[in-house]
């Protein structure tokens, strides 16, 4: 297409959580391609401090989600005064197209889905419905056919973690929290998060339970049991349950970003498939995730971005309905858990 690559490129993601974190190999891949790019990322206003976290990421837009046509006008101004060179919309709604188009970016690139896709002059059909790949390997087909459009045929495979924090922080927090929660320093932290958070069924209150109870004998291990904002009731619920078995409880008030960087010093973070779930692949922490089988939520389309050794998939057997995650074998869970992790 061109022989000269772009100073700057918007890539827009301003969805969910879990969404937005399974983007970050997106970011790895362009600045390791083209370092010199200024690479900027319109985000919700809940994300945003994860994407500031970001070391890909040079530049954070926030995108306010309303939708009156002052709005639209007004976001579009917005990324117009950035002189972007290039768009990518990894998902695109009609609204984005109308404001990414707005903008007069040159270069917009978007799958080519739904009535949004007449908003880009670039569209690449990937038919995400049928879960023939992970949620990210979507994503960097998107950023591999812009870099082919601007004449970059080879890319490395971005490597993780794509999310960390300086390990001295990450050390300091860890020490601070077993001291004040009275944990062995020493002990291994097994992060439990029961909270739903997606559009997805998780395991049932009762089945974490169950899960934590039948793992090996506490082998200098402690349960924490996490929760984000809404999630309160989800986590004192289950630490009723759990009255003979010892555990703390995690309840996260101090941010996004705090949240994550606890996440950073877990050393096993055990959910359904949520966005803290994806944010302890980025960061490379081993994970054991329940999904249900259905072809738009399975382990393969949500895989988490942690290497094959350090995460486990667990789903619902081929006999029983796809969405009953109370037909999940906690037995052979536990076991298989224990094994690779504890």
């Amino acid at each position: 297409m061109t022989n000269h690559n772009p100073s700057k490129i918007l890539i827009v993601r301003n969805d969910k959580l879990g969404d937005f974190v399974l983007t970050l190999p997106c970011y790895a891949l362009l600045k390791s391609v083209l370092p010199r790019a200024k690479i900027s990322a319109l985000v919700t206003e809940y994300t945003a401090p994860l994407a500031e976290a970001c070391p890909h990421i040079d530049q954070i837009l926030v995108d306010p989600k309303l939708n009156s046509k002052n709005k639209l006008f007004r976001l579009a101004e917005r990324i117009k005064t950035h002189h972007f060179d290039v768009a990518i919309t990894l998902y695109s709604t009609t609204r984005i197209g109308i404001v990414i188009s707005l903008a007069g970016i040159k270069y917009r690139l978007a799958p080519a889905t739904k009535i949004a896709q007449v908003f880009y002059n670039h569209k690449l059909t990937q038919r995400r419905s049928r879960s023939a790949k992970p949620e990210y390997e979507y994503n960097l087909d998107l950023i591999r056919t812009f870099l082919k459009d601007y004449g970059i045929q080879s890319t490395p495979e971005p490597v993780p973690p794509f999310l960390s924090f300086e390990q001295s922080l990450i050390t300091q927090l860890r020490r601070h929290f077993c001291q004040a929660l009275h944990i062995d320093i020493n002990n291994k932290l097994i992060f439990v998060h029961a909270g739903s958070g997606g559009s997805t069924n998780n395991l049932s209150i009762q089945q974490y339970a169950n899960l934590i109870k039948k793992f090996q004998p506490n082998n200098g291990h402690t349960y924490v049991l996490t929760a984000g904002p809404g999630e309160e009731y989800n986590v004192k619920q289950l630490s009723r349950l759990l009255n003979d078995t010892p555990h703390v409880v995690y309840i996260s008030k101090e941010g996004l970003l705090r949240f994550a960087q606890h996440i950073a010093f877990a050393d096993l973070f055990i959910a359904g498939s949520t966005g803290p779930l994806h944010i302890a692949g980025a960061l490379n922490v081993p994970t054991a995730a329940f999904y249900t089988r259905r072809r738009s939520a399975t382990p393969l389309r949500w895989q988490t971005l942690n290497t094959p050794d350090r995460r486990l998939a667990f789903t619902p057997p081929e006999t029983a309905d796809e969405m009953d995650m109370s037909q999940i074998d906690l037995d052979t869970a536990a076991r298989e858990i224990s094994e690779k992790f504890l």
